[in-house]
């Protein structure tokens, strides 16, 4: 069944040229328009700089993209951008400056433009399909059969804990826009859920436990404060993909967060990589270092499977450092401090948006 798309909300006078050759493009590219469609895997949302109005999903899967015209773009765009993108409930901004170029926004901070011109509603389908067509890797399933030796962690734990406080230490993860502060209680909820979330916090770290099953951050935790099992650390010991979910053993009689939405990706590098015994994801930069092609949404399955082929090529799959375009880096190693000896003094902090 081909992909379906709809248009909701009323646009402005200049968005609507926009929002018809966006429609028509996504015709061409194999997408259904159906307008009554109650959970269509794209919502092209048109709202407004006056009125951000929201389109709530009703299902995950669904997609959207809000849409709203501006007369120009201000000199911190994201700054500036990021709280429609938010207060709209959306997976990604278009803002569109008639006659001149339309600008990307996403939940990771990335910004970038397309010009006006030749094939440009191509151009924009090409930016918002992968990310539109995206497996989202989000639902965890708690299985509470850990180990009770494990309750209190373990020495892989306490490296891993080690290791999050030197990560913190090095400010390398960027102040994300507060967020709590920009959306109302109730909006924030519906974010949290949408997304899988439990805060905006970017980076994530792992450590291989035995052949099967690795120890990893939960989401949102504050990674110089890594201590409760089940709570900041939880144990990862499978993927199931008949139910699309995590599965994580956690203690009994614990209120357990989710892991980290970069679990699926961890999950293909250590199974397919016995020598790999840690890996690290930050929101920083290296200078030539191969990245994947196309933007994916984070904890989407296409995502892992785009970096696991480049671990794949890597010349040492246990030492590897592979781009995340327009987000980050994934570092493989055969420890964390593997890792840490490696990166430190030579990470970019802004992440380069193409």
């Amino acid at each position: 069944m081909p992909r379906t798309f709809k248009v909701w909300g009323t646009p402005t006078p200049g968005l609507e040229p926009l929002l018809s050759g966006l429609a028509e493009a996504l015709e061409k590219s194999g997408y259904a328009h159906s307008p009554n469609a109650q959970s269509p895997n794209l919502v092209l949302n048109a709202t407004s700089l006056e009125d951000p109005r929201p389109y709530r999903r009703r299902a995950r899967a669904t997609f959207v993209l809000s849409v709203l015209e501006a007369k120009g773009m201000p000199s911190d765009p994201v700054r500036a951008m990021y709280p429609f993108l938010v207060r709209t409930l959306a997976n990604m901004l278009l803002v569109y400056i008639p006659g001149k170029e339309a600008h990307f926004f996403t939940l990771d901070l990335g910004h970038y433009s397309e010009p006006e011109g030749e094939r440009f509603y191509e151009r924009l389908v090409e930016r918002i399909h992968p990310m539109a067509s995206a497996t989202l890797v989000i639902k965890n399933r708690f299985e509470p059969d850990l180990e009770p030796e494990l309750w209190e962690g373990d020495e892989l734990t306490r490296e891993l804990s080690e290791a999050g406080k030197i990560l913190d230490s090095w400010d390398l993860l960027p102040a994300p826009f507060p967020i709590d502060k920009i959306l109302p209680p109730a909006d924030l909820r519906h974010v949290q859920r949408l997304y899988g979330i439990g805060g905006l916090s970017y980076g994530n770290l792992s450590v291989r436990k035995d052949e099967k099953r690795f120890w990893m951050s939960a989401s949102g935790v504050d990674k110089g404060n890594l201590r409760v099992i089940g709570r900041d650390i939880l144990l990862v010991k499978d993927y199931d993909p008949k139910e699309n979910c995590i599965v994580l053993s956690v203690p009994p009689n614990i209120e357990p967060r989710r892991v980290s939405v970069d679990a699926i990706e961890h999950w293909m590098i250590y199974r397919e990589h016995p020598e790999v015994g840690a890996i690290i994801h930050v929101h920083a930069w290296m200078d030539g270092v191969p990245a994947t092609q196309a933007h994916y949404p984070c904890g989407s399955y296409e995502l892992a499977q785009s970096v696991a082929e480049l671990i794949r090529k890597a010349p040492d799959p246990a030492r590897a450092v592979v781009g995340l375009k327009n987000h980050g880096l994934t570092i493989t190693g055969r420890s964390l401090r593997d890792i840490l000896s490696r990166i430190e003094g030579k990470l970019i902090r802004q992440v380069p948006m193409t």
